[in-house]
């Protein structure tokens, strides 16, 4: 019961191939080339979608952040593609393996700590200790700022990681159930599972928003003073 659980978050391989790599870039084909004369319905579309995003993440932040835009826009179409994907049948998703989020938090958000230390030190130093602290408490809330800083590509990654794979094992654990039920229940089990997937599509576009927009503001944090 529980391999048969787990077994859909287990890297795919196929003659001892690592396929994962596959996986990630094959979102990024999906992706329709906007350089063309005359677009359609779907290319206009997918612009109208990416300036609206583009511009609700910079609207709060300077002008030096507005070159961040064309990676803060691939991070989330990215995210958003693969986690749709990873809903069909007999699929992969690869934003459930810790790995790969940690390895897209950790750089980002090293980024955006290393603008802040160069650009502007002293308003990037200034968090760690608010101004008025009484004395005795400075080494407690410079540890506390210290950890808390740390902690933030960790709570990107996991977060990711935790509601992808809770919505999947959910939505497995529903299908069995559905399967496996009589004729009476089958028609609940099946709306039910109907209505589980929807809020797994939404939950799959809402958690690449919100991974995208932690990132944003912590870009913000660094570069507005």
């Amino acid at each position: 019961m529980m391999t048969e659980l787990f077994d859909q978050f287990m890297i795919p391989k196929l003659w001892g191939i690592n396929l994962m790599p596959i996986a990630i870039v094959t979102p990024a084909l999906l992706i329709y080339p906007t350089n063309k004369i005359q677009t359609n319905r779907v290319t206009s579309t997918m612009q109208w979608l990416m300036k609206k995003t583009t511009k609700h993440l910079l609207s709060t932040m300077n002008t030096p952040a507005h070159m961040w835009s064309l990676l803060l826009i691939t991070t989330i179409t990215l995210i958003s593609i693969t986690n749709i994907i990873g809903l069909l049948p007999y699929t992969f998703t690869p934003t459930t393996q810790l790995s790969m989020n940690m390895a897209m938090a950790t750089p980002m958000w090293m980024a955006t700590v290393m603008i802040g230390l160069r650009n502007q030190p002293t308003h990037s130093m200034s968090h760690f200790l608010p101004q008025g602290t009484p004395t005795l408490l400075i080494p407690t809330l410079i540890i506390i700022e210290t950890i808390s800083l740390f902690i933030r590509p960790i709570a990107l990654g996991v977060r990711l990681t935790a509601n992808l794979t809770a919505g999947h094992l959910l939505m497995q654990l529903i299908s069995m159930a559905t399967m496996k039920t009589n004729l009476t229940l089958f028609p609940i089990m099946l709306t039910t599972l109907l209505l589980l997937t929807a809020l797994e599509i939404a939950v799959a576009l809402i958690q690449a928003y919100v991974f995208t927009l932690l990132l944003s503001l912590y870009l913000q944090e660094n570069t507005n003073e």
